[in-house]
């Protein structure tokens, strides 16, 4: 195997070079999928009916939950295997290879099991009513069959992406989003399943994604590859993966326990509606979050690898060009939504006055998101050099510390537009914060290379 083609190449090739060939299939995939799960809500919203969208954004906080247990092993691992193989320890990368496929199996069994079971008193603690709990039901109980498969299929393919196979990865999202986009409107619209058929597309979409991840890892041929004996779990690696993966999982259970509280909020304040708009902004922020998510995937590995080669010039060179791409985009996303915040929303629905709920809204969430990129890099950058700590206390300050008492605060004043400013107040506090820790986490290191 050549340098080019080896993990070797994060160690000395050119950091911006290497930055967009991680992130850009990264970036291309999360934005697909991004468009996928906004063109899915369009159909929804004019194939099925405006309190199916409000139905939908109930089960964000399950699916939230779902992601923080896949988002934990996959990270997790992902991040391990980019440091071990940062240290040229390529049988221990291995063996976290397998023991990411095992975790996954066995918390992807007894997710499915414990949502299937309680899944009604979920939804309703979640925010349903009688009304939007039908179309929320229909959905969650098709994504729950297939959560072992989403579980796999995420997690190894962030193994796939951490061992140097970048634009495989980005395949396998482009795989879903296809596959997705074209069964969705025939089970829609063609069969009239609703939003059973839009759930189903995305497990079989998924499945689609899975076969080809699987088929990766069993060729022998790849650089890390499935073989017997890496499928045992081990104290050593589980506890590694779990507190390096513990950061993200925080921060997906702190957005499950915090979208419960606004879906509950705008119920009270705003009704079954209220809580569509909060569909419809949370699609199209999510666009920009996934986007500067896929630069952060991809300074994932560069960063580890060079940190566990105690290259940390490059280290530092990578989270720099990290931050200036994401404040783009999340620039932009402020722009768009200040400016066009009728025109996205009638995208979505027909109905005028959940129109005018979204726009009003949107303008307010997206206040403070010029600097929000910078937030969730520098997170993700603590989570990169093993510093689980400070990712775990970023990831769960903004949603914890900031956003869950003004949610409890600001509604009881502003009633709907209370919950919608709750959302940039936070952002720009933990966004100051990230900051403040990122500059003593430098000015440590550089005082500790003065010391030596």
């Amino acid at each position: 195997m050549t340098e080019k083609n080896s993990p070797a190449i994060l160690g000395t090739g050119n950091i911006k070079r290497l930055l967009l060939e991680y992130s850009g299939p990264a970036i291309i995939a999360m934005m697909t999928s991004s468009l996928y799960n906004i063109i899915d809500r369009i159909f929804i919203g004019k194939g099925v009916g405006a309190l199916a969208i409000s139905g939908l954004a109930l089960t964000f906080p399950l699916m939230n939950l779902a992601a923080a247990f896949g988002a934990m092993i996959g990270a997790g691992g992902a991040t391990l295997v980019s440091i071990k193989l940062g240290q040229k320890d390529k049988a221990s990368a291995e063996m976290v290879l397998g023991n990411v496929f095992t975790l996954n199996v066995i918390l992807g069994v007894i997710f499915m099991a414990l949502g299937l079971y309680f899944l009604d008193e979920i939804l309703y603690i979640f925010g349903a009513s009688e009304n939007t709990l039908p179309y929320a039901r229909d959905f969650m109980q098709v994504i729950l069959i297939g959560n072992v498969v989403t579980h796999l299929y995420l997690g190894l393919n962030s193994v796939m992406r951490s061992s140097g196979n970048p634009n495989k990865a980005m395949i396998t999202t482009l795989l879903t989003v296809v596959v997705n986009l074209i069964l969705a409107p025939i089970f829609i619209f063609y069969f009239n399943w609703g939003i059973r058929g839009a759930a189903t597309a995305t497990v079989l979409a998924q499945v689609a994604a899975l076969i080809f991840v699987l088929v990766h890892f069993a060729d022998k041929r790849n650089f890390l590859h499935f073989q017997s004996g890496i499928y045992k779990l081990k104290k050593r690696i589980v506890s590694g993966i779990f507190s390096i993966g513990m950061a993200p999982f925080v921060m997906h259970a702190c957005s499950c326990l915090v979208i419960i509280i606004i879906n509950n909020a705008l119920q009270s304040h705003g009704g079954d509606l209220a809580i569509g708009a909060f569909g419809i902004i949370n699609g199209i922020v999510m666009l920009f979050v996934m986007l500067v998510m896929g630069l952060n995937q991809g300074m994932q590995p560069i960063a580890g690898y060079n940190f566990g080669a105690n290259l940390h010039d490059r280290v530092r060179q990578v989270l720099k060009l990290t931050l200036i791409y994401a404040t783009i985009v999340t620039t932009v996303a402020f722009l768009l939504g200040e400016l066009l915040p009728y025109q996205i929303a009638r995208l979505f629905t027909n109905d005028q006055e959940l129109i005018e709920i979204s726009a009003r809204g949107m303008r307010i969430v997206v206040a403070a998101f010029p600097i929000v990129g910078m937030q969730m890099v520098v997170a993700n950058f603590f989570q990169s050099i093993g510093r689980a700590q400070w990712a775990i206390f970023l990831s769960a300050s903004r949603q914890l510390l900031f956003l869950l008492p003004l949610l409890l605060l600001l509604p009881s004043h502003f009633d709907t537009n209370g919950v919608w400013l709750s959302m940039p107040i936070s952002d720009a506090i933990a966004t100051f914060i990230a900051c403040g820790l990122l500059y003593a986490e430098f000015k440590r290191k550089k005082k500790s290379k003065e010391e030596n």
